[in-house]
């Protein structure tokens, strides 16, 4: 039997157990990275939209850190929208904040009609360097 190589980011580990899932995974050169939230400190969602979306890269960055990862280093990403007509521009300023210059990772965008409260989540699949 494999043993997951679960990374566990500073500080965050009660609201994983919580909610029964790993943050980000290491197997085969890659960290695949679960879905990242805009959550405050008691792990409710920010109100403010941008500042969520803010927040959800805050975490992700965390995660990966953890792994030994960077933003650089992500291949994939699919990020999740509750209202992508009206979000998208917000997104898309917090994105190009987050990645300036090319090449970009990989992205999809999908439109959903829940997330737990949220309007944004983002997850990643990243190469861990070597």
């Amino acid at each position: 039997m494999t043993i997951r190589d679960v990374v566990f980011p500073e500080g965050r580990r009660a609201l994983y157990d919580k909610h029964r899932y790993s943050p980000a995974i290491r197997s085969g050169g890659f960290l695949f990275v679960s879905g990242q939230v805009g959550a405050r400190e008691d792990g409710s969602p920010e109100p403010d939209f941008e500042t969520q979306v803010r927040l959800a890269f805050t975490r992700l960055e965390a995660t990966l850190r953890a792994a030994g990862c960077g933003l650089d280093d992500i291949v994939d990403l699919t990020s999740f929208h509750t209202d992508p007509e009206h979000q998208f521009e917000t997104v898309l300023k917090v994105k190009d904040e987050v990645f300036p210059t090319t090449p970009y990772p990989n992205w999809t965008a999908l439109g959903v009609t829940w997330l737990a409260g949220f309007d944004f989540e983002i997850k990643v699949t990243a190469r861990i360097p070597e």
